[in-house]
């Protein structure tokens, strides 16, 4: 059997509110999702024994091979449809890790879509989108990897169609841990913040057809609430959104995720290529990518 591909394009939260905190610490989010043209690549051969290898420039921060979230989906999905065919996967890992653009969750959700492919399984299955939440909260928008609205705790996915926006992403190559970022948000359990009704109809996203400028005054109106928390943690995510800012032709700047990367969106393509050569030359350690959001 021939080997199948898959990309793990890069998440983005274009916007993310918290809107509270469940009983069973679990936190609610209501989010505008947007993926980038930037992807790690994930093949599988069908095999006797689930394996898995990693290379490309990221490898080395894949960690153990038993812990890789592709392996774990793997696993659960196996729990669940007896007689699956697993296999081989080789990862080659572009995408820097615990930067708040789904790495890890991306590669999980295209292993679990080769997986569907492998095995003739509709990826709509109730089986696959189980095992993609016990995954990971970021793993069920990852697997339909396309724009939409993501409530609750990231399992309630409603599409929606975003224009090609150019846009740089910066990673300072310093690792956030969610939980950390979480915590230092500081919510008690079963703590609803005040006016969660207001945040959801903010999020209405303009029609279709509306002007460019209409839809980046409804992104302009978000935020990321997580922002803050994560700069306190790593102020050096508070520099690389005023670098971002200080580029010309930059419309908006913001953090995905729980960071540390941060993204920007431009004018033209050629404003945000001049932006990524600038911070390249200025900031060699940094990861920095332009390219689409959509």
């Amino acid at each position: 059997m021939s080997v199948l591909i898959e990309e793990a394009r890069a998440k983005v939260n274009l916007t993310l509110r918290v809107l509270g905190r469940r009983v069973d610490g679990y936190h609610d989010l209501a989010s505008l999702v947007a993926f980038a043209d930037c992807a790690d690549r994930l093949t599988l051969e069908a095999g006797p024994e689930l394996s898995l290898t990693a290379t490309g420039p990221r490898a080395g921060e894949c960690g153990e091979v038993a812990e890789n979230l592709v392996i774990k989906a793997a696993r659960l999905l196996d729990e669940r449809i007896p007689g699956l065919v697993l296999g081989h996967f080789a990862l080659d890992k572009q995408l820097p890790v615990a930067a708040g653009i789904g790495g890890g969750s991306a590669d999980a959700a295209a292993a679990l879509r080769l997986l569907a492919r492998l095995n003739g399984i509709a990826l709509d299955d109730p089986r696959v989108i189980e095992a993609a939440r016990l995954t990971g909260a970021d793993v069920p928008v990852c697997l339909v990897s396309q724009s939409c609205l993501m409530t609750g705790v990231g399992e309630q996915i409603s599409p929606l169609s975003f224009p090609k926006f150019c846009c740089v992403m910066v990673n300072p190559r310093i690792a956030v841990a969610t939980v950390d970022v979480f915590k230092a948000l500081g919510l008690k359990h079963g703590e609803i913040l005040v006016g969660v009704t207001d945040v959801v109809r903010s999020l209405a996203w303009p029609k279709l057809d509306a002007p460019v400028e209409e839809l980046l005054k409804a992104l302009a109106r978000g935020r990321n609430d997580l922002e803050a928390p994560a700069i306190k943690l790593q102020p050096v995510i508070g520099e690389v959104l005023t670098a971002l800012r200080d580029a010309q032709g930059v419309r908006l700047a913001r953090m995905s995720g729980s960071g540390a990367t941060c993204f920007a969106i431009f004018d033209t393509d050629a404003d945000a290529q001049a932006a990524a050569a600038v911070l390249r030359q200025s900031q060699p350690g940094w990861w920095v990518h332009a390219g689409t959001l959509g």
